[in-house]
């Protein structure tokens, strides 16, 4: 399912004197089955576009299309809007409220009126999906511990069935396991269902490990836009509107600055020791031919 915003601005209190341009004038396309995370600051505008996505905010000028909708036009059923895209947001478990985690990730389902067979197979297959302990169904979601709370919380939005999953800040408040872990679970996920993703982060390390493509977002509008190895060969430019790169960039950057021939960009551990080992060993090649 796509996705796409057509100069879509958006005003916190309009026509009042406390007036705030969020987002301004934004153009996206985002394609069926895409992995896409968008970055910027704090305050850049990331959270306020997202929830343009299923209806949570409407355009102050502007549209956003949900599978060729226009979802701000009269007649347009949010419901259903809301069932194709789920929203998890940033600390989800704040969203959990029923007394066990079957109730709670049955609860949107049995909104959607469907039977109760159908509501007991898709808590079990949400559940499943984010590899939550079967003994879990029966407990307070409030005893449970921070990861675990993730996932029922992510379960519950899963239940619904979308074709979209929007996620702001998935890991955020998670120890290394704990974020590991569930970064792991979106990946399959997206395999599995085909799912388009779309979510949103301050860590550079994890969005170049998932990522198709970066929409990098500053005071409200994208200024960036492509795979995340062309965006983090752009580490200069990112540090100017407050953002980092992986931490394997940053290394492959400071030898580049010592006079090695590297790539500017490396996002994982595997590639910047393929490509240091590879420069070592020409130069013991060369050394050894040297000797000669």
């Amino acid at each position: 399912m796509s996705i796409e915003v057509r100069s879509l601005t958006h005003i916190y209190n309009d026509g009042t004197p406390f007036a705030r341009v969020a987002i301004n004038n934004i153009d996206l396309t985002i394609d069926d089955g895409e992995m896409v995370a968008i970055i910027g600051h704090t305050g850049s505008g990331k959270s306020t576009l997202v929830q343009h996505f299923n209806g949570l905010l409407r355009p102050t000028s502007g549209s956003v299309k949900i599978d060729g909708v226009e979802i701000g036009q009269k007649g347009v059923d949010l419901r259903t809007i809301r069932r194709k895209v789920g929203l998890v947001f940033q600390y989800p478990e704040h969203q959990l409220f029923e007394e066990t985690v079957w109730e709670d990730v049955a609860f949107g389902p049995r909104n959607m009126g469907i039977s109760d067979e159908e509501v007991r197979g898709r808590v079990e297959r949400a559940l499943r999906a984010v590899d939550a302990d079967p003994s879990l169904a029966q407990r307070s979601p409030f005893e449970l511990s921070g990861g675990e709370k993730r996932r029922v919380a992510i379960a519950g939005v899963l239940a619904m069935e979308p074709s979209v999953l929007v996620l702001d800040e998935p890991t955020a408040g998670l120890d290394p396991r704990g974020r590991q872990d569930l970064l792991g679970q979106i990946q399959r996920l997206q395999a599995e269902r085909h799912l388009t993703v779309v979510f949103v982060s301050h860590n550079m390390t994890e969005v170049a490990q998932l990522a198709d493509r970066l929409v990098v977002m500053h005071r409200g509008e994208i200024v960036m836009e492509g795979p995340p190895k062309q965006i983090f060969a752009e580490g200069e430019h990112l540090q100017t509107i407050g953002l980092g790169v992986p931490d394997m960039t940053a290394l492959m950057q400071r030898l580049r600055a010592k006079g090695w021939d590297l790539p500017a960009s490396a996002l994982s551990v595997e590639e910047a020791e393929q490509a240091i080992m590879a420069i070592l060993t020409e130069e013991a090649r060369v050394g050894a031919g040297a000797d000669v």
